[in-house]
Order: structure tokens, then C-alpha cells, then sequence
């Protein structure tokens, strides 16, 4: 029988943001067909809080510092699979807000919405990572979730 190899699976951080009336904010990515979390992939010998500041800075332009880890996702995409680290970014004060600045390379607008209005912007992995992201933020701890029957959806 063959020796079995570790499993290298992707890695994506991304941040949930909020205005002071409770929205999330959301990114419109030029690549993808669904808006998304500001966020991306985990370059090698990043941590995942490192990636996460540093997608925020480069897709919005904001320098800003995010809080506790509030979900670790796995997913069966790819052939290794793929994980998902969001961090809690807290409210974005006016300020903040104004200081958004889109990487036209990668974003095509931003939006903040209410969480029933994200559910129509998200894809169904979308939908179901920030189901849990806004309960583990509600709940004040961080929940680990697999999130392989959001794959077959939408």
C-alpha cells in the first residue's frame, strides 16, 4: 500500500467589516461572479492574520487591525481542499469608511448591506461561511465549520 501524503490544501483570510448600522461591508471581485468578503489567498510563509492585513491594505487601502479569529473553514474545493480563515474587523468609523480605496485591478465596487441583502450577493459557500461568521461574532468565540454541503449549491 502506498504511503499516504499530507494534504495541502488552500488557504484564504479575509475580514468582516461592519458600518455603525450594522451592515457588512462586501467586495464585487472583477475575477469572480458573486461578491465576496475583502480577503484573499495566503502566501507562503504568511500567516493567515499577516494575509488578512495585507489583502485588506491592497484591495481597499485601509490600514487597519483586525480582531479575533472568529471562523476556520474547511472546504472539499480542489483537490486538497480549501481553507478559509475570517478575522473580525470590527465598525469602520466614518472615517475608515471614506478611506476606502478600491484595487481597480481586482474590485469593482464595495458595498455595506444588510445581512439579508448579502444573502443575494454571496454564492451558496459565501452564504453559508458568513451564517457563521455572524453567529461566532454574535456568540464571542470562534467556531471551526466544514462546509461541504454549501459546495453542491449555488
Amino acid at each position: 500500500m502506498p504511503e499516504s501524503l499530507p494534504a495541502r490544501p488552500t488557504v484564504s483570510a479575509g475580514a468582516v467589516f461592519f458600518d455603525d448600522q450594522g451592515r457588512v461591508l462586501l467586495v464585487d471581485p472583477t475575477y469572480k461572479q458573486f461578491w465576496n468578503l475583502p480577503g484573499g489567498g495566503v502566501d507562503t510563509g504568511e500567516t493567515p492574520r499577516a494575509a488578512c492585513l495585507r489583502e485588506v491594505r491592497e484591495e481597499l487601502g485601509l490600514i487597519v487591525g483586525v480582531g479575533a479569529l472568529l471562523v476556520a473553514a474547511w472546504t472539499p474545493a480542489g483537490p486538497d481542499g480549501k481553507l478559509y480563515f475570517v478575522f473580525d474587523g470590527g465598525v469602520l468609523d466614518a472615517r475608515q469608511r471614506d478611506a476606502i480605496v478600491l484595487n481597480p485591478g481586482e474590485l469593482a465596487r464595495h458595498a455595506f448591506v444588510d445581512p439579508d441583502e448579502a444573502d443575494q450577493m454571496l454564492s451558496a459557500p459565501q452564504r453559508a461561511l458568513m451564517t457563521e461568521v455572524v453567529a461566532a461574532r454574535a456568540a464571542g468565540h470562534t467556531r471551526y465549520v466544514e462546509l461541504a454541503e454549501a459546495m453542491h449549491a449555488r
